[in-house]
């Protein structure tokens, strides 16, 4: 247990980190002294970093020392009078960071993303609470959950949305090309309907490739994008074994009832022009293709059918790849309508020229972001980062507010 009030608190993510709530007890941080073993099987993080409030209760001449769940209870009674309860939730998430540096990942799982798999994994970041409803936070390339932590620290200030949403992180490899990414991201959504049955529908909020993640989770693509590749259907196409089934999973897809509304940040839905350019393909020579998918790519290559924009590749596309405007993926999915019924909002940034519709946050122009049909759409005065941006998190709170 580590008294909030003894720790300095600083650093790029919580430039504006909130001020603790003032109230009754202590405000402390607990850490698990070791490691969970059944973290993923619970979806949990592998080490608990958990705010709590310490709270003495006197009766006669008996103390006794009582940690409340700030996230369960905000308030205590002490005799016959209720009072607010003191709250520090940033500092939980301030040591984390500080103790599992997670940021470091970022660019070690873009280039190497089959040695960092097993990072692939969806995580509450409180306890699970049949009553809230989740909201599934996925980062984009070269980036890992801790992008989020403004933007979650920011949140967690109001107490409406304490009280009716948990907030969940999905963390993956960021190497691997997206459609597949989409997998394991639907993996773990049948996961954790196993694991808590009772669970509300989702909110998603997915920041660049994160977004294009998302937009995979409220999609009927069926065999179109198959059929697309390869010209027949997967009935009739020669692929066997386990390849068959990895690429299957990744481009034979429906969208996922359990989600009820998407937040798109920043999303190239349309792809990006860097991706394709000079350093689109420095970046794309980087990584690391993953040994199974070498073996699917040997297998499927003479089966597809002719694409001139990747006549050029000798492998599996990766995840820089499937971010090019020409990637036959990415056109495949620009056909598809957003399934009817599933609510979605765009946010992005102009980086405060105010020239849309010829904007772009220097990696996604407002052209591919933009997606008709949206509930919303606010253009914020922020570079590709608009995830950290004020407006953006506002924007995010009212969406949340409106829509429980």
């Amino acid at each position: 247990m580590f008294p909030t009030d003894t720790l300095k608190i600083s650093g790029r993510f919580f430039k504006l980190r909130p001020s603790a709530t003032s109230g009754v007890g202590a405000p402390l941080v607990a850490v698990g002294r070791g490691e969970n073993p059944q973290f993923r099987q619970q979806y949990q993080l592998r080490r608990v970093y958990a705010p709590v409030t310490a709270v003495i209760k006197f009766s006669g001449r008996r103390a006794e020392l009582g940690f409340v769940d700030p996230f369960m209870a905000d308030r205590t009674t002490l005799g016959d009078h209720n009072f607010p309860l003191a709250v520090d939730l940033s500092a939980a998430t301030a040591m984390l960071i500080a103790h599992e540096r997670p940021e470091r990942l970022g660019f070690s799982r873009v280039i190497r993303p089959e040695a960092y798999a097993e990072t692939a994994r969806l995580s509450q970041l409180q306890q699970f609470d049949p009553a809230r409803t989740p909201v599934i936070f996925v980062h984009g390339l070269q980036e890992t959950p801790a992008g989020w932590t403004t933007m979650i620290n920011s949140l967690h200030e109001d107490a409406w949305i304490r009280k009716h949403y948990q907030f969940w992180v999905f963390s993956y490899p960021s190497g691997y090309p997206y459609p597949y990414s989409a997998t394991l991201l639907r993996r773990d959504l049948d996961g954790i309907k196993r694991t808590f049955p009772t669970h509300k529908r989702i909110v998603l909020i997915g920041h660049s490739m994160g977004g294009m993640i998302c937009r995979l989770m409220i999609t009927d693509a069926g065999d179109k994008i198959w059929r697309d590749i390869f010209g027949t259907s997967p009935q009739q196409t020669p692929l066997s074994g386990e390849g068959r089934d990895l690429l299957e999973n990744s481009i034979v897809f429906n969208h996922r009832p359990e989600v009820k509304r998407v937040i798109f940040i920043s999303t190239p839905h349309r792809g990006s022009a860097i991706a394709s350019g000079w350093i689109g393909r420095i970046g794309s020579s980087l990584v690391r293709t993953p040994r199974a998918f070498a073996a699917i790519y040997a297998s499927m290559r003479p089966l597809e059918k002719p694409d001139p924009a990747a006549a050029h590749l000798r492998r599996m596309p990766n995840s820089v790849d499937t971010l090019a405007p020409n990637d036959r993926f990415v056109r495949s999915v620009t056909n598809l309508p957003i399934t009817p019924g599933i609510p979605y909002h765009s946010i992005m940034g102009d980086r405060g020229r105010g020239d849309t519709p010829n904007s772009s946050d220097g990696v996604v122009p407002y052209w591919s972001s933009h997606l008709d049909g949206a509930q919303s759409e606010l253009i914020v005065h922020s570079d590709h980062g608009a995830q950290s941006n004020p407006d953006a998190i506002r924007e995010v709170e009212r969406i949340l507010k409106a829509y429980p």
